[in-house]
């Protein structure tokens, strides 16, 4: 009867550790910031979750595009200044769109978002700058920002620190600075704000790891898994290691779908292959499904407008109908908190009415053509309509331009 000489395994089909858990569970303590979790690196784990997860990263991503919509429009006429900044709120050349757009996007990532203003004590003039959240930690005064470019190596002499606004502080440089701090409420936390899908957390993580245990069997070419038994008598470990290397590069496609046993071979040899069969893949894609249905849900999103249903066909009404509710819901909200502290600054730097300034809605599909008169659109809903009526006449690409919404 054979024994067995040695033993040795691939490792697997995929990571075998957690790969959200990568952070530690390590307290830190310092007396110049508030952690952001118990390792302080809380946004990194967040970051890699939405770079690993489709749907969790489609959605973050809809979202700060539809919150910072198609731009701002205002009264240029009467307020040609105010038209200028808007066009440009940055030494980067950066528009206001594009800089509330990295706001909308870090607010929905992490729950919070930084915005710095610079002034100087003449107001001559103002500039916006977004500040990247996961560099950013509440000092523990509350009433200052610190700005650092790596948190796993914190140096207090390489920080940054900058006053919430409306407090605002000399630089270095001359100018005025402040930062407002943007955050998503969330009881029994007062320095950071949560993320609004916090419940999903897991779900995307089942996501991750579903679309993951899919790619390892592509890349096994759906190979079975199993067992290799090899006979052959080895005089050490290290020509052990040497059979099972060789073997593993012949036999086992993607390491970790074969595990290799090496044992004292008799007379005959009885090298064979022990499949593994598991009849689960129904389980599985039951599984990703549940996580990507949770995953909307706890983002309170909405499907058709995170492209989950285009393949049971194209449904624009649908759309349309999502998206009205998002904006009411969602979108008008965000874009109110996140203009609110912007129209204030520049009211008070720049002296600017901004009565006139809205974002620029548009829903992501039309329902009608815009080359229909109003008067065809009219009728095609079943409403009283007159095609001799001069207001309809009107052509839908000239009355729905810009869809603005105001949120002032």
């Amino acid at each position: 009867m054979s024994k067995a000489k040695n033993f040795k395994t691939a490792v697997a089909v995929a990571n075998r550790t957690d790969p959200y858990v990568t952070l530690g569970t390590t307290r830190v303590e310092n007396d110049r910031f508030w952690r952001w979790g118990d390792d302080n690196l809380f946004p990194a784990a967040l970051a890699l979750m939405a770079r690993r997860s489709t749907t969790h990263r489609r959605i973050i991503n809809d979202k700060a595009d539809y919150i910072s919509g198609k731009g701002f429009v205002c009264d240029e006429a009467r307020l040609p200044a105010l038209a200028a900044f808007v066009r440009r709120v940055n030494g980067s050349g950066e528009s206001l769109r594009q800089v509330l757009n990295k706001l909308a996007f870090d607010k929905s990532l992490f729950g919070n978002a930084f915005l710095e203003i610079v002034t100087d004590a003449d107001h001559s003039f103002l500039s916006l700058y977004h500040q990247d959240a996961s560099r950013c930690r509440v000092a523990r005064d509350s009433e200052h920002i610190l700005l650092h470019h790596d948190w796993s190596a914190f140096k207090p002499d390489e920080a940054r620190t900058l006053p919430l606004y409306p407090n605002f502080e000399p630089q270095e440089d001359g100018t005025l600075r402040a930062i407002v701090h943007y955050k998503d409420y969330e009881p029994m936390f007062e320095h950071y704000g949560v993320p609004t899908y916090i419940a999903g957390f897991n779900v995307s993580a089942i996501a991750y790891k579903t679309d993951r245990w899919n790619i390892s069997r592509l890349d096994n070419s759906f190979q079975l898994s199993g067992v290799m038994m090899l006979d052959s008598t080895v005089d050490s470990e290290a020509e052990a290691e040497r059979i099972v290397r060789m073997a593993e590069r012949k036999f086992a496609g993607n390491p970790g779908q074969v595990m290799f046993v090496i044992r004292d071979g008799g007379d005959d040899d009885n090298s064979r292959f022990i499949p593994i069969t598991a009849q689960n893949e129904g389980d599985w894609q039951a599984l990703h499904e549940q996580a990507v249905g949770d995953i909307v849900v706890a983002h309170s999103w909405f499907r058709t407008l995170s492209g989950l249903d285009y393949a049971s066909g194209f449904n624009a009404e649908r759309i349309l109908h999502e998206y009205e509710v998002a904006l009411n819901t969602v979108i008008l909200a965000e874009q109110a908190e996140l203009t609110e502290p912007i129209r204030e600054v520049i009211t008070a730097v720049l002296g600017l009415d901004t009565s006139s300034l809205q974002i620029v809605n548009r829903p992501p599909t039309r329902s009608k053509p815009i080359y229909m008169k109003v008067w065809e659109a009219r009728k095609a809903d079943g409403l009283d309509y007159d095609p001799e009526d001069p207001k309809q006449q009107a052509f839908l690409s000239e009355i729905t331009k810009y869809n603005v919404t105001s949120i002032g």
